[in-house]
């Protein structure tokens, strides 16, 4: 890649009067040799799939092997139908629509990792919901998912993209950040807003700790991306706005490293600590897996 900053991935959209998703087809296609239309519809079939997953999310059963979680895409998608969301219409099914995807993964269905599978309900989460909403064709959406895959590029080579390696803060983080940047841009922002938009969505998650109870990925990182796709939605609107992150966005990242670094092995996706340790949370971990040879040790 020509890029490896925002900063420079920033730069080169200005020069060459693209955007960052069309920007990005470009450069995959000289870093693969495929074609530009190969590297388009691969992508176009990951949305495809994106997109099955959240219906299958909201409309069938997803119950997770372990029996912890599933369902409760379904609830609040169906909250949202019959009452007054606190967070409006719109925000509440991109928070449906994440907890769908997330489920969908925790009961072992199909999903894409977006950067992980940990974190993978985010972006549908944005993109379908806000698709519905301004009823956008689907090669805007393709294309903003090049986007993201630009600020994840750059994330996952100058910081983290795993909680197991920097914590929630850059598995969750990471996805916010890129659907927060792909969202302004695909809503008309330019390269600098998109920019503008990651630094405000990951300072909104530094310091997040990775603690998957009885280290299934499912309580809490199915309601983390929930909660992620609202940030997303939310960091969008800020740079659309014309709100600027203070802290370059590329030095955000840096802090990310920095304190996923320092962060001590228990709070990195171990259960050894955080949520995973609480009372309720080793009761679950004693259920699932008894009290001599349950995991983790």
């Amino acid at each position: 890649m020509r890029f490896s900053s925002l900063e420079q991935l920033m730069t080169l959209c200005k020069e060459e009067s693209l955007s960052i998703g069309r920007l990005m087809v470009v450069e995959q296609a000289r870093e693969t040799g495929q074609s530009t239309e190969q590297i388009y519809e691969q992508m176009a079939s990951y949305y495809q799939v994106m997109k099955e997953a959240v219906r299958k999310g909201i409309e069938e059963e997803t119950k997770s092997r372990s029996g912890l979680t599933g369902g409760d895409a379904r609830r609040v998608h169906d909250y949202g139908r019959v009452q007054q969301s606190s967070l409006g219409d719109e925000a509440s099914k991109a928070l449906a629509y994440a907890l769908a995807v997330s489920e969908v993964n925790a009961s072992m269905g199909r999903v894409i990792a977006t950067p992980t599978a940990g974190s993978c309900g985010i972006i549908p989460g944005v993109f379908v919901s806000s698709q519905e909403r301004f009823d956008w064709e689907d090669s805007r959406l393709v294309y903003g998912l090049f986007a993201a895959g630009a600020i994840g590029y750059v994330i996952a080579n100058n910081s983290f993209v795993s909680g197991a390696e920097g914590g929630c803060q850059a598995e969750v983080g990471s996805a916010i950040g890129m659907a927060a940047g792909a969202l302004t841009e695909i809503r008309g922002g330019s390269p600098e807003q998109a920019v503008h938009a990651v630094g405000l969505a990951l300072k909104n998650s530094l310091g997040l700790i990775c603690d998957p109870v009885a280290g299934l990925v499912e309580i809490p990182c199915i309601v983390r991306n929930g909660f992620g796709a609202v940030t997303a939605l939310a960091a969008a609107d800020m740079a659309l706005a014309g709100v600027r992150s203070a802290i370059p966005s590329d030095e955000v990242i840096g802090v990310m490293l920095e304190v996923g670094a320092a962060m001590p092995e228990k709070h990195r996706e171990t259960a050894k600590g955080g949520l995973a340790q609480t009372p309720t949370g080793r009761k679950i971990m004693e259920q699932l897996y008894g009290k001599k040879g349950g995991k983790p040790k």
